[in-house]
């Protein structure tokens, strides 16, 4: 839906490392929408009242102007109405060129603040709003903007872009507005087949997106890639549960993610983590509907696929066909390592625990290969409520590349008929505390793994250390 590419090139050998995290965190890009369709219900209100205040140490923070005593010069800072340049904001006309005339003013105006007034509705086709603008631009969004419903209308040369923001430095995207992928004909044309995906925040590093509602993306919701020094808070996420493909945080290639205290219910993953990203910490995060919080899939058509130091603390999940699941492709190579998910309730979920080596996303059965990404140092801590399934806990590993140092530390899940089984093929770890259902197929001798859980314990703390924005 919206992509923001921020690949301005800095000199930054002779900045000291303090000065350096300043300079990032001026250089990001903040979208904020809220409103939209709610996810959960007053019970559930509940659950998330009961998880801990997990709110992150607030750095410097940009400034936010109180809208209501805005006026066309307010101190230094310079009013831009999306309808003082014929916007007309019905839901109908079309407003892409009012937005682009407004954004030109704005960007080329010193300490300007580009307003999209509320109670409005603005029909914007696919549009590039580039930078760099002068000053530090802010864009106040209190309408909705609503994409075009038809696929046909987009842009065949940048199928992927809705609004796309370029080469912009410290700029600040806030507001109670809407932003509407308008995606209903993308997934009845099967959006498996199309990319595009709603936000998008690409090469960028410092960014802080906080109290963000999208809807109704035309496939991946909210993808992060190629970015570092990413912290978001209190996203809301939705789309239909039968949308195709609507992944609701995608993370890839990036960095030092944290994502906390935030409500995901899609047709697909609520989050997907996928190669080359490491550093990754989420907390407070209830995700239903949808596929659970998935690393992977890694390894299609004999890629290599990597993921590193990730840490899932505290989250409740609901009505998931699966709850926390590695998913790798045979033939592929790399390796998962070092991840700890804890303090995690779930009810009425298909595949509470999973680790599937055997992925096979295809209309066609997959060919068996010999090869496989590595899975190890994998922990589960204080996990516990229903399954639908009679498999609650399932290690599908390969034979030539087995997955290795599992570790399940007071697990206590059960289905409604009370046969909960767990499933072990080429997977060794133990298990300690109470295990319910008992895991005795996973049980090994092997010293490292002991090991293996003190430095999880206390040196790899580590990794729960990201840079301050």
């Amino acid at each position: 839906m919206i992509s923001l590419d921020l690949c301005e090139s800095r000199n930054t050998e002779e900045i000291p490392e303090e000065i350096m995290a300043k300079i990032l965190f001026l250089f990001f890009v903040l979208l904020t929408v809220t409103h939209g369709i709610a996810l959960i219900n007053l019970s559930d209100e509940v659950i998330l009242s009961e998880l801990e205040d997990l709110d992150a140490e607030e750095g410097d923070e940009a400034e936010f102007f109180d809208l209501p005593k805005w006026e066309t010069h307010r101190g230094n800072k310079i009013l831009v109405n999306v309808d003082s340049f014929g916007a007309v904001g019905d839901g109908a006309s079309d407003d892409t060129k009012a937005f682009v005339d407004a954004w030109k003013q704005a960007c080329s105006t010193p300490k300007s603040v580009l307003l999209v007034p509320a109670g409005r509705f603005y029909l914007v086709n696919p549009t590039r709003f580039r930078g760099p603008c002068a000053g530090r631009l802010r864009v106040q969004i209190e309408g909705t903007i609503i994409a075009p419903d038809e696929p046909k209308n987009w842009d065949p040369k940048n199928p992927r872009i809705w609004l796309g923001f370029f080469n912009l430095t410290g700029a600040l995207f806030q507001g109670g507005g809407v932003i509407d992928g308008s995606g209903s004909k993308w997934w009845a044309a099967s959006c498996k087949k199309n990319k595009t995906n709603a936000l998008t925040i690409y090469a960028s590093s410092g960014i802080k997106v906080k109290g963000l509602t999208i809807q109704n993306g035309q496939q991946m919701n909210f993808a992060i890639s190629r970015s570092d020094s990413i912290r978001i808070t209190g996203v809301k996420v939705s789309a239909p549960e039968d949308s195709p493909n609507t992944d609701g945080i995608h993370i890839t290639e990036s960095t030092n993610v944290v994502l906390q205290n935030s409500r995901i219910g899609t047709g697909d993953d609520c989050v997907s983590i996928v190669n080359a990203s490491s550093n990754i910490k989420m907390k407070g995060i209830y995700c239903g509907p949808g596929h659970g919080i998935s690393i992977g899939s890694l390894g299609k058509d004999n890629s290599v696929g990597i993921v590193t130091q990730v840490v899932l603390d505290n989250a409740f999940l609901r009505g998931t066909t699966n709850g926390l699941r590695i998913k790798t492709w045979q033939g592929g190579a790399g390796y998962v390592r070092a991840v700890r998910f804890q303090n995690v309730r779930m009810q009425d979920v298909s595949n509470p625990i999973i680790i599937d080596q055997f992925y096979c996303d295809s209309p066609k059965s997959c060919q068996n290969q010999t090869s496989a990404v590595e899975i190890s140092e994998i922990v589960y801590r204080n996990v516990s409520g229903t399954s639908k399934s009679q498999k609650a806990i399932k290690f599908a590993c390969s034979d030539n590349v087995p997955c290795s140092h599992i570790v399940l530390n007071n697990i206590n899940l059960e289905t409604r008929d009370g046969t909960a089984e767990v499933y072990c093929n080429s997977a060794t770890g133990i298990g300690y505390g109470y295990i319910h259902p008992s895991a005795e197929c996973l049980n090994s001798s092997d010293k490292k793994i002991e090991k293996m859980e003190a430095m999880l314990d206390e040196s790899k703390e580590e990794y729960l250390i990201h840079t301050e924005l």
